[in-house]
C-alpha cells in the first residue's frame, strides 16, 4: 500500500535524478505551489498554481548550484506529510552561498494521492540577501 510519505521519498528521488517530470505526474493539476507565501525577491519561493507552475519553480533552480540536499526526517498525518530537509546551496548570480538546516517542506494531499499544496519554510531573509548579493 502506497503512502503519501512513499509519495514524497520518490519526489525526492526523481528530484535527485533529475526527472522533473516524475514529479510533475505526483501532483494534482491544479497545484497551489508555495502556498500562503508572498511574492518576494527569491525566484525559487515565488507562489504559482497547477503543474506548470511548479514545472516553473524546477526551472528556476537553474539559478542555483546544489552541494547537498539531504531530507532527513519525514512525517506524517493525514493527508499531510512534513519533510526535514539540510542543503546548501550557492545562487549562481552572487556567488552567495545558502545553508538551510531543518527547512521544512509542507506536502498536502487529495484522496487521491496527488499533492495539492506544497510549500517550504525557509529562512526567506538569508535566500534573499544571497540573491542581492
Amino acid at each position: 500500500m502506497s503512502t503519501n510519505a512513499n509519495t514524497v521519498r520518490e519526489i525526492y528521488e526523481a528530484f535527485g535524478r533529475g526527472d522533473i517530470p516524475a514529479i510533475l505526474a505526483k501532483l494534482d493539476e491544479n497545484v497551489e505551489w508555495e502556498y500562503g507565501a508572498a511574492p518576494h525577491e527569491v525566484p525559487w519561493l515565488q507562489p504559482r498554481r497547477g503543474r506548470t507552475g511548479a514545472a516553473e519553480f524546477f526551472a528556476s533552480l537553474a539559478a542555483v548550484e546544489f552541494h547537498s540536499f539531504v531530507p532527513k526526517a519525514i512525517l506524517e498525518g493525514e493527508n499531510l506529510v512534513v519533510a526535514l530537509t539540510d542543503l546548501t546551496l550557492t545562487v549562481k548570480k552572487t556567488g552567495k552561498k545558502i545553508v538551510e538546516e531543518d527547512e521544512a517542506h509542507i506536502w498536502r494531499f487529495n484522496a487521491a494521492g496527488k499533492v495539492v499544496r506544497f510549500r517550504h519554510c525557509a529562512d526567506t531573509n538569508q535566500q534573499v540577501q544571497a540573491c542581492r548579493g
